[in-house]
């Protein structure tokens, strides 16, 4: 199941006196100072001096989306190909020499882009820098090398979505709600797409997006800014221009009729997800999808934003509960479009029919009814709590900035959306709920589950070569 887009741990019992609190703190926080370097690369420079320690993450504006058929697959591939040697460094020895200076490193790659990050101790900076410079402007391998990483990423592939039935479930679900967007194939790729990817297709990925104008360096600690902008120049302002790659427009097609899809399954229990269409967040200003985005988000927080929500209340407790488990998130924004997502989990003797009606009129009923004030400051506590959990950690601040930037978004775009989302109103969530949750807006997949194989073993987990993760 899903993680639901507001749950956060123990927000509840501490978010009121947060409330008063969440604007001193913002006046507070240092300010992210933005560079633009000679070659187009953008670096964002936010100080935190708590602790002798920063966060060094290289943001690149590629991912799943930005695939071809036949190559699914290949961001992720090419993330994990360049832990495997550049001009000056062997294959492995970036992660050695990381470790090596007290630090630690990973790699994720997602729909909308890929980033790599370590974390430091603020005297090693420069020598961070130099290594992931090195690797963006010459990452280099020999083709053995990426026969055995592939198989590394076969590996991956069959542990967490071959052998996991939700995850297959949801793998089927964007394959059949999408049809022109790129959204429509899995991040880590088709296996057919991967048993047939060569060095080359890796290769000329890197080439043609690996440019110093789609990518962006972050770094948050106990740093100078000026003093990371003259290393920022001297390490990555070295690396020669090129254009960045035409995006052409790949427009999803209205959908005119509901969608079903089945999968049959080795599972212990059924499953049912919903995913209805829904417009996306592109800037903070007013207008029509901007405002019904902010909406949609604040419903998901009042139907599954804490325990005991809506959904929770409704459908899982009780001697006649419908479901073990229920959950309900929305998109809100991304360089693709966007969808707000109700699953559940039917419990002993109830059907995925049952849930998933149960489900609908859920939002119905908020349709019908809207929603209490006391719900609504109850979710809106929830993100400004967030707001102030986030400055504990310098890797979420780095997080929050490098996914502001690959959405042309600003540096206090966290803030701005909980300004925004404190403004929504019940009639606006009544609104959407009526609006967006028809049909024709909706893909419906279901899990039916099948014999378990007692004879079957558990897979050894994959062999690790530098630390990556897969979003």
């Amino acid at each position: 199941m899903k993680q639901p887009l507001l749950r956060l741990a123990g927000a509840i019992a501490l978010a009121a006196s947060f409330v008063s609190l969440a604007p001193a703190t913002a006046q507070q926080k240092p300010q992210v100072e933005q560079f633009k370097l000679a070659n187009g690369m953008t670096l964002w420079v936010k100080p935190d001096h708590r602790a002798p320690t920063a966060i060094h993450m290289m943001w690149v504006r590629v991912g799943a989306y930005d695939e071809v058929d036949g190559t699914s697959g290949v961001a992720h591939v090419l993330e994990h190909m360049m832990f495997r040697g550049s001009k000056e460094v062997k294959p492995g020895e970036f992660s050695r020499r990381v470790a090596a200076l007290g630090g630690r490193e990973n790699a994720f790659t997602g729909r909308d882009y890929t980033g790599y990050y370590q974390q430091i101790p603020n005297t090693k900076l420069e020598d961070v820098m130099k290594l992931e410079s090195d690797r963006f402007a010459n990452n280099e391998w020999p083709d053995e090398e990426f026969k055995r990483e592939l198989e590394v990423v076969k590996e991956e592939r069959r542990m967490r979505t071959d052998e996991e039935p939700r995850a297959l479930l949801h793998e089927v679900l964007d394959a059949a709600t999408f049809q022109a967007s790129p959204y429509r194939r899995p991040i880590v790729g088709w296996m057919s797409d991967l048993q047939s990817m060569t060095a080359a297709d890796a290769r000329e990925f890197y080439k043609r997006y690996y440019v110093p104008a789609n990518a962006a360096v972050v770094v948050v600690g106990d740093v100078d800014p000026q003093q990371v902008r003259r290393l920022a120049d001297k390490y990555y302002g070295a690396i020669p221009t090129r254009a960045v790659p035409e995006r052409k427009p790949r427009e999803e097609p209205k959908q005119a009729g509901i969608r079903r899809v089945e999968l049959k399954a080795p599972a212990e229990q059924a499953y049912v997800a919903l995913a209805f269409k829904v417009p996306r967040l592109v800037s903070f200003d007013a207008s029509p999808d901007n405002d019904d985005a902010l909406a949609l988000t604040v419903l998901s927080a009042v139907l599954d934003g804490y325990s005991g929500a809506r959904l929770d209340r409704a459908l899982t407790q009780g001697p006649d509960r419908l479901a073990d488990s229920v959950g309900a998130s929305n998109g809100l924004w991304g360089r693709g479009p966007q969808v707000f997502l109700l699953e559940g989990v039917p419990a002993p003797g109830k059907t995925p029919e049952q849930v998933e009606a149960a489900l609908r009129a859920q939002v119905a009923r908020v349709a019908r009814e809207s929603v209490t004030e006391a719900e609504l400051n109850r979710v809106k506590t929830q993100w400004i709590a967030a707001e102030v959990y986030k400055l504990d950690s310098m890797m979420n601040q780095g997080r929050e900035l490098g996914s502001a930037w690959i959405k042309g978004l600003p540096p206090d775009a966290g803030e701005r959306l909980v300004s925004r989302l404190r403004n929504v109103t019940a009639k606006q969530v009544q609104d959407v709920a009526a609006k967006y949750f028809g049909d024709d807006q909706l893909t419906v997949a279901t899990l039916r589950p099948q014999p378990l194989d007692p004879n079957a073993k558990p897979r050894r987990p994959a062999p690790a070569h530098g630390g990556r993760e897969a979003s």
